[in-house]
């Protein structure tokens, strides 16, 4: 598959949804009894509303937590939901959970990485990566090379990676994704991190492909939930989430903002609408693909964060960086 053909896949169907397309309606009538998913952050947010709209559909979801005590809280009254211990800065951490699930010898049919940090103050990990590259591609990258057995088992299974429309803020820094040398800048840590998980996606589905495994990046709108809680008021009003009294704004008065019910709609939609069946790798929002585009701050996916040599090499780096190989 050439970068060029790969881009032109990034053309809506379209799907007939939008917008304002809900979690709830982007699932449509879809039975997920007997299906195993996995969310990442699905203690919170967007996450959280995913978790309940598949598990009403009857799927076994195992949410991952960091917090205990605060998902039992957030999903207690959340039928078919199972909590296991995880944090996606602790390469370990990813071990122990993978290797329990893979213990259960069961399939794994869908996994959504939702979980993310945004616009954090510059924190490492313990090997040295920086948080937001860590969080929200490198602990993913691993939790899914770990899982990839179960996911195979699947014999038809879909990875749904949340991304944002950040990435057109920046591509990936190959020469320093760490900030080692360069000044640290939280939105382009962030806006890379992004940029990764759509790269993750391209190269995941070229792999996973032969093996009914399908690889989406989502962008699921712009919603203020608890990623934003490292923002200011002043920052959060110049991304129109804030009026003047600094009560925030409800999508009804600003189309770009979606409340969580609609936020939630793209992952919903990617992970198991058969719209998509026998479709990957490619970047989606507002419940359909996305179109490429080269204008910040529209809809639409910039070029390098579906550039097939980029996610190549970006795998490649990630393997390293982790120290781990996929293996078919």
């Amino acid at each position: 598959m050439t970068t060029q053909n790969h881009t032109a896949l990034q053309t809506p169907l379209p799907s007939g949804f939008g917008p304002r397309t809900t979690a709830k309606e982007a699932l449509g009538n879809q039975n997920l009894t007997g299906k195993t998913v996995i969310v990442t952050g699905g203690y919170s947010g967007l996450g959280l509303e995913t978790v309940k709209v598949l598990a009403s559909a009857g799927a076994r979801v195992i949410v991952p937590v960091r917090t205990l005590e605060k998902a039992q809280a957030a999903l207690s009254a959340v039928p078919g939901v199972e909590l296991e211990r995880l944090d996606l800065m602790d390469p370990a951490s990813i071990d122990a959970f993978s290797e329990r699930f893979l213990a259960t010898g069961q399939p794994l049919h869908i996994l959504i990485n939702s979980a993310g940090i945004m616009a954090t103050p510059l924190v490492r990990d313990s090997r040295g990566f920086e948080s937001q590259l860590a969080t929200n591609h490198l602990g993913h990258f691993q939790l899914v090379l770990r899982l990839w057995p179960a996911l195979k088992k699947a014999e038809g299974a879909r990875i749904v990676s949340v991304s944002s429309r950040a990435h057109q803020l920046a591509g990936f820094d190959f020469e320093d994704p760490n900030f080692n040398t360069r000044a640290y800048d939280k939105w382009l840590a962030y806006a890379q991190s992004k940029t990764a998980n759509a790269l993750f996606a391209v190269a995941m589905d070229k792999r996973g492909e032969p093996h009914g495994v399908r690889a989406f990046s989502v962008h699921p709108g712009t919603i203020v939930t608890d990623l934003a809680r490292n923002l200011t008021d002043e920052e959060l009003r110049s991304m129109g989430a804030l009026n003047e009294r600094g009560e925030r704004v409800f999508a009804e008065y600003n189309n770009e903002l979606k409340t969580i019910e609609e936020g939630a709609a793209t992952s919903v939609w990617c992970a198991v609408h058969p719209q998509l069946d026998g479709k990957g790798g490619v970047y989606c929002e507002n419940v359909d693909i996305a179109a490429i585009t080269n204008t910040p701050h529209t809809p639409g996916v910039f070029e390098w964060a579906v550039n097939e040599a980029d996610a190549e090499r970006l795998w490649t780096l990630s393997e390293q960086l982790i120290g781990l190989k996929f293996v078919v």
